[in-house]
Parts: structure tokens; sequence; C-alpha cells
């Protein structure tokens, strides 16, 4: 009896414990978060992630509208610019992202993210829903064609690349 808890002794001694490296917490493998600098646990990860989200309330609100009027501005252009749409829409997004990022003094948040990504799309679908409402009228009158698809397809393709354009610039991610 003596020697199988020496033996269990020694395995317990040989098991190697996970521990977070900065507080020093063991943690499961499956709990475990690597960094750059290590493993962590899922507290310490989320204590510095909150140190990177220094957005205000009003900020929120100011990416919210400046987004949505670029972001019109862009898809109003779009119509009459036609196949050009492909090179203005990624550079709409990116000056909408950028004029937040000056308003809000580069102040960060993932909501504030969302905020710019749907501030894009509120600007492009009016001019979507009008161009869908022409286009049933025409129909209906019966002065239809293949090409009065054309503003529409061309706005859409706008939002299409006009919003990860905006949510990839404000976002400040790197691949």
């Amino acid at each position: 009896m003596a020697n199988t808890t020496k033996n269990t002794q020694n395995q317990d001694q040989d098991i190697i414990t996970l521990r977070c490296s900065r507080c020093g917490k063991p943690i499961t493998p499956e709990e475990a978060i690597q960094t750059p600098t290590g493993y962590r646990c899922e507290d310490c990860v989320k204590q510095q992630q909150k140190i990177f989200d220094t957005s205000q309330p009003l900020d929120f609100v100011w990416g919210l509208i400046i987004a949505t009027i670029v972001s019109f501005l862009g898809s109003l252009i779009a119509s009459f610019i036609g196949f050009f749409t492909v090179l203005i829409a990624p550079a709409a997004g990116v000056a909408a992202a950028e004029i937040v990022r000056w308003v809000t003094q580069k102040r960060r948040s993932k909501r504030l993210f969302k905020a710019v990504s749907a501030g894009v799309i509120l600007g492009g679908l009016p001019l979507i829903i009008f161009e869908l409402f022409q286009i049933f009228q025409w129909f209906s009158v019966g002065s239809f064609s293949l090409f009065s698809f054309l503003p529409l397809t061309y706005r859409i393709i706008y939002l299409i690349l006009a919003v990860p354009a905006a949510h990839y610039r404000i976002s400040g991610r790197r691949r």
C-alpha cells in the first residue's frame, strides 16, 4: 500500500501544469489563450482588451452620422460613374473611416467599428430603395428594359465594396 501511494505522488509531481503568463493561475489547455508573450487566462485577456477600448459615447453617434453621409454621397456618385464604382467604392469606405477617425481623435472600440459599418450601409440603402421603386414603376408602365437594372447594380456593388473597406480601415486590423 505504501508503494502505491509513493507512485501516485511521483506521478503527481510529473504532471506539468499550464499557468497564465501574467497572473500565474493554473489553466487547462482549453482555457489557454495564446498571446505573443505566452499563454494567458481569459480574465487577463479581457482586462488587457479593456485598455484598448477608449471611445466615448458621443463617438458612436458621430461615427454613425459621418459614415452615413459619406456613404450616401458615394452611392450617389456610384450611379453616375458606372463601372468605375469598383474603384470609388473602397475609396469612399476608407474616406468615411478616416473622417470618423479624425473626428473621434483616433479613439477605438469594437462597437465603433460596427457603428461605422452600419452607417455605411444606412447611407447606401436609400438610393437602392429608390432605384427599386423606379424599376417597379417602369415595369408597371411597360417601359422596362434590362438596362434599368444598371444603376441598381452599381449601388449594390458600391455597398458590397464600401462596407468591408470602411470596417477594415477603422478597425486597424492588419493581416
